[in-house]
């Protein structure tokens, strides 16, 4: 293993379960020598990426984060979204969450919730599935088709009875939320919830980070935040400078709410997780 492989197992050695590890929980974790473990935290402690507790324990120190903030879908994607991610928290008082594709994993930038927001699993930080959020089918459904077909080929883990694990029913899925700007995940991490996602273009016009709400499964109707989801992705995507949201008002595609269209029927309601999918 080279010296930077021995570095990043000593960080990948720490969770949120365990954010504090004692020098020889580290070389258990990392797999390596404790001789090797020491050289590496002494060197990591002494320039801030670690810090040592009055207990002995090491954590991740602030100069690590200092460091991530410097990626591109850090603190700049951070900072232009938060505003519109504290709207969206404002209008529902539930969880909003910014995210961002990394290789196969989700990557949670931003969320925000209040004391009375249902519970879910994902964290600042954290990593989730693709096939199974709806901010991961929002990316996955604009990421390069080698990374679509390395998720596809799986294993595609179930969370609920509702997790999508068919790779053809996810493939079209994954075609509606191309032509519709848009998903509704339903129950496929949390039952009981529900989330509302959508994509953020970047100043080449790709889709560089997706965002959404998550809301109880009983008592709202998800198809009511489809349009200020919209809304705030393509404000996100106004401020980092896509052309394509600099040039419309609004995203082609959009769809309006099925109890808008003269002619919808309950049955044209379509979401990841609830109902069959659109062929």
């Amino acid at each position: 293993m080279s010296v930077v492989g021995r570095v990043l197992a000593v960080f990948d050695a720490f969770s949120p379960q365990r954010p504090v590890l004692t020098l020889s929980e580290l070389s258990r974790r990392a797999g390596l020598p404790l001789s090797t473990t020491h050289r590496i935290v002494g060197a990591l402690t002494e320039h801030g990426a670690l810090e040592r507790d009055a207990d002995g324990g090491y954590r991740v120190g602030l100069r690590l984060w200092e460091i991530a903030s410097l990626a591109p879908h850090g603190a700049p994607l951070r900072d232009s979204a938060l505003p519109f991610l504290e709207d969206l928290y404002e209008a529902t008082h539930q969880n909003v969450q910014l995210a961002v594709l990394d290789g196969t994993d989700v990557v949670y930038v931003e969320r925000i919730a209040g004391r009375e927001a249902i519970r879910i699993r994902s964290r600042v930080g954290g990593r989730m599935p693709p096939h199974a959020t709806g901010v991961g089918l929002v990316l996955l459904a604009h990421a390069a088709p080698e990374t679509q077909e390395r998720v596809l080929a799986g294993p595609l883990t179930r969370y609920s009875p509702k997790t999508l694990v068919d790779p053809t029913r996810l493939r079209r899925v994954l075609a509606d939320v191309r032509r519709d700007g848009f998903v509704l995940s339903d129950g496929q991490i949390e039952p009981d919830a529900v989330s509302v996602a959508a994509p953020v273009r970047g100043a080449d016009d790709t889709v560089v980070a997706a965002i959404s709400i998550v809301v109880p499964a009983q008592g709202t109707d998800p198809w009511t935040l489809v349009p200020a989801v919209r809304a705030a992705a393509h404000g996100i995507s106004r401020t980092l400078g896509a052309p394509r949201a600099v040039s419309q008002p609004h995203e082609p595609g959009e769809r309006s709410h099925p109890r808008d269209r003269p002619s919808a029927k309950p049955e044209s309601r379509r979401s990841a997780g609830r109902g069959r999918p659109r062929s």
